[in-house]
C-alpha cells in the first residue's frame, strides 16, 4: 500500500505531472515577460504544452556517430531527477513528517542530475558543438556548486540540522533566515546559482543558441528534446520551491498562507526572469571567476556571519 502511495507521489502529485504542468506555466510566463519587455505580444499560456505536445509526436532522429544507448537515455535520466527533487521538497513542505535525516544533501545532489545528465547526453551525441556544450556545461557545474553548497550551509548552521523540517521549523520558531544579515547573502547567492543551475541568461552558456545552436542537446529531436526541455521546465519549478524553503519559511496550503506562497514563489521568479532581460550572456570564464570569486567570497561571508550570530 505505502509503495503504491509513494509511486503516486512520485508520477501524479506532488511529483511529475503537478510539477511539469506548473513548470510548463511557468516557462510561459517567463515568455510573456521576456516578449513585454522586447515590445513583443508573447505566446498564449498554452503555447509550452502545445510545443511539447507536438515534438513528442515528430520522428526521433539519431545522428550516426552518436551513442545510441547513452544518447537516448539521458533524457530520461534528467527528468526522473527533476522529478524526484520536486517531489522530495513537496512531501516535506506539504507533509513535514515527510522529511528525514540529510534530505537537504539528498535534494542538492539529486538536482544536479539534470545537469549531469545533460553533459553525459551531449558528449554522447558525436557532435562537436555538442561536446563544446557538455565541456561548458561541466565547468558551470564545478564553478557554482561551491557557493550553492556554502549557502545552503548558512541555513544548515543556524537551524543545527540537515532536515528540512528542522530548517523549517527555526523559521516557524525564530523568524525567516531571510530576516538575518547571513540569510540575505547567502540568499543572494542562491539566486545567482539557481540561475546558473537553470541555465538562464547571463549563465546560458551550455546551450548559447547564436554560438552552438543548442550546444549540449543540439542533436536532440522529436521526445528526446521535449524530455529534455519538460526537465528544464521543471528545474525552473524546483530551484525556488528549494530556495523558498530553505530562506522563507517554506511553502504551505493552508488559510492564508496560500495566498502568501504563491506570492513568494512569484517573487523568486520575477527576480530570475528579471536577470535574464537585463544581463548578456558572460563567458565561461567570466561565469567561473564571478562563482569561485565574488559569490564564493559572499558565501563564506555569510557563513561567518551565521556563526557568529548574525
Amino acid at each position: 500500500m505505502d509503495a503504491a502511495k509513494y509511486v503516486l507521489n512520485y508520477l501524479v502529485f506532488p511529483g511529475f505531472l503537478f510539477s511539469a504542468i506548473v513548470g510548463l506555466l511557468t516557462t510561459w510566463v517567463d515568455r510573456k515577460v521576456t516578449a513585454r519587455v522586447q515590445w513583443r505580444v508573447g505566446p498564449p499560456w498554452y503555447q509550452p504544452f502545445a510545443d511539447t505536445v507536438k515534438l513528442m509526436g515528430k520522428e526521433v532522429v539519431v545522428p550516426a556517430d552518436a551513442r545510441r544507448t547513452g544518447f537516448l537515455l539521458m533524457p530520461v535520466v534528467g527528468l526522473a531527477g527533476a522529478t524526484l527533487a520536486s517531489t522530495i521538497l513537496w512531501m516535506v513542505n506539504l507533509y513535514p513528517g515527510a522529511s528525514f535525516v540529510g534530505d537537504t544533501i539528498v535534494v542538492i545532489y539529486v538536482m544536479t542530475i539534470p545537469a549531469i545528465s545533460m553533459i553525459l547526453g551531449g558528449s554522447a551525441s558525436g557532435n562537436p558543438l555538442g561536446v563544446l556544450g557538455a565541456s561548458r556545461e561541466m565547468k558551470l557545474l564545478f564553478a557554482y556548486e561551491l557557493p550553492l553548497v556554502l549557502a545552503v550551509l548558512t541555513t544548515v548552521y543556524k537551524a543545527g540540522s540537515f532536515s528540512f523540517q528542522d530548517i523549517v521549523a527555526y523559521q516557524d520558531a525564530n523568524g525567516i533566515m531571510l530576516g538575518s544579515v547571513s540569510g540575505v547573502l547567502a540568499f543572494i547567492v542562491m539566486i545567482f546559482c539557481a540561475q546558473a543551475k537553470a541555465t538562464m541568461l547571463p549563465f546560458d552558456i551550455p546551450e548559447a543558441e547564436t554560438e552552438l545552436a543548442g550546444g549540449s542537446h543540439i542533436e536532440y529531436s522529436g521526445a528526446p528534446l521535449a524530455l529534455v526541455r519538460l526537465t528544464m521546465a521543471m528545474m525552473l519549478f524546483v530551484l525556488p520551491i528549494f530556495i523558498i524553503t530553505l530562506f522563507w519559511g517554506g511553502i504551505a496550503f493552508a488559510g492564508w498562507r496560500i495566498l502568501t506562497s504563491i506570492l513568494k514563489y512569484v517573487a523568486i521568479i520575477v527576480i530570475m526572469v528579471l536577470i535574464k532581460n537585463t544581463n548578456p550572456r558572460v563567458r565561461i570564464d567570466q561565469a567561473v571567476r564571478f562563482f569561485w570569486g565574488p559569490m564564493f567570497v559572499l558565501s563564506v561571508v555569510a557563513m561567518i556571519l551565521a556563526v557568529l550570530g548574525y
